[in-house]
């Protein structure tokens, strides 16, 4: 038998049960090991409409449901957990059903120390003459979702086995004064407090927090609601656990998603510059920035020269590789005003901001081309170290001169572009 159960009273044989026929109440003791009753009471053979002792303990239960057991081991853990569990339990003596308020204790039977429960019957709860009562004592027995009933200061007065099962494993060690079985059940026990003080103060709500279940760290949907006690009249907290653990997940699956989504549209994959895309859409604010300041945006269209000759003599891998050292020294050029991006093979477009005069634009072309100019040596295994050569011809638009849309002007710059190549490339002019 586990070391946990070794603080429960071991009861040998049936002798020591002798006392409990004296006492009109039902009493019986039950054997979570095989299944059936171990012992009871004259009032239990009574009550089970029995003739002896003995067909109660030859009683047979191989109909019970699954979920009937799992109940009967939970109210075990639960009683072994907190010495005591008082619920209402139905039962079916003569085939009809019967609710009755019962209490509980864990203990261990007979010489091989197997887990029992001793049920004590003193009080039947009455629940009307309509079925639909029981039905919904019995749903709220089996169903998934965890069901407590707490006092204002966080004690638990009854639970179902779903919340047995989710906080079987929590003690009462508090790591502060004001700490419950209520604020124990959270992640952060802080948060918990905090919670309950809420709920008292609200009536009631509806919340989402981190628990600490059985199966680790959940999340759950806490249903706060105010309710009585049946038989004291004593206002408690009814609060209704469901696991949103798998929701949030998805959602969180799906956030990250969308952001690798917005990523591949504004990021470049091979080169890690902004897209046209992210270009696009920041050119707005870029431009009223701008405008605010009264500066001019300058657009630069940027195509490289010799690249294809690259490709031609070395392969796409080679390529690739020229394109990221391209990329990364267009970048290392501009301000960090500016933004830079690659629109599609070996076509770059820059938008530069805080330009008062031509001349600032040009600067910051001819220092791309004489960046460009210079040799991207690359270490390829096949054909070892390769020295690849290119230059770029950049055309050059204004906002608002040429336009105040980006498209525009890149059309524009684009078109200036082709001016350079045509004159000899590796230089850079303005649109008319």
């Amino acid at each position: 038998m586990s070391s946990e159960y070794a603080h429960l009273v071991h009861i040998c044989s049936h002798d020591e049960l002798a006392l409990y026929d004296l006492i009109p109440d039902v009493v019986w003791v039950f054997d979570l090991d095989k299944h059936g009753w171990w012992w009871g009471n004259a009032a239990a053979v009574k009550f089970w409409g029995l003739n002896s002792l003995q067909e109660l303990i030859d009683k047979d239960l191989s109909g019970d449901t699954q979920g009937a057991r799992e109940r009967t081991v939970q109210t075990f853990e639960l009683a072994a957990k907190n010495g005591l569990t008082i619920d209402p339990w139905t039962t079916y003596p003569n085939g009809k059903p019967k609710t009755l308020f019962m209490r509980h204790r864990a203990c261990l039977l007979g010489p091989e120390k197997h887990r029992g429960i001793i049920a004590y019957i003193n009080e039947e709860v009455n629940l009307g003459d309509t079925p639909e009562n029981l039905l919904l004592v019995e749903a709220m027995r089996y169903t998934s979702v965890m069901v407590t009933s707490f006092t204002f200061s966080g004690d638990v007065i009854v639970e179902n086995p779903a919340a047995t099962e989710a906080y079987k494993h929590l003690q009462h060690s508090a790591t502060a004064a004001e700490d419950s079985p209520f604020s124990l059940r959270f992640a952060d026990p802080a948060e918990g407090r905090a919670c309950l003080e809420q709920a008292v103060a609200e009536k009631g709500g509806r919340w989402t927090y981190p628990m600490r279940t059985t199966q680790g760290e959940r999340r759950h949907t806490l249903d706060i609601r105010m309710t009585r006690h049946p038989l004291s009249g004593e206002f408690l907290i009814l609060m209704a656990e469901y696991d949103v653990t798998e929701l949030h997940q998805a959602l969180d699956k799906a956030e990250q998603v969308q952001g690798e989504l917005r990523r591949m549209a504004h990021y470049d994959a091979l080169t890690g510059l902004p897209t046209l895309y992210f270009l696009l859409e920041s050119a707005p604010m870029f431009m009223a920035s701008a405008e605010r300041n009264r500066e001019q945006v300058a657009v630069l269209f940027i195509d490289l020269d010799g690249f294809k000759t690259v490709n031609d003599s070395w392969g796409h891998s080679v390529g690739d590789r020229v394109l990221i050292e391209a990329a990364a020294r267009i970048n290392g050029v501009m301000r960090r005003s500016d933004q830079a991006a690659r629109i599609g093979g070996d076509e770059f477009v820059a938008m530069l901001a805080g330009i008062h005069q031509p001349e600032d634009a040009a600067e910051v072309a001819q220092k791309l081309i004489s960046s460009l100019e210079q040799p991207i040596l690359i270490e390829c295994e096949e054909r070892g170290r390769i020295e690849a050569r290119i230059s770029a011809s950049i055309g050059i638009a204004f906002c608002p001169q040429h336009g105040g849309d980006l498209e525009q002007l890149i059309k524009v710059a684009d078109a200036a572009m082709y001016q350079v190549k045509h004159q000899g490339k590796g230089s850079f002019t303005f649109a008319p």
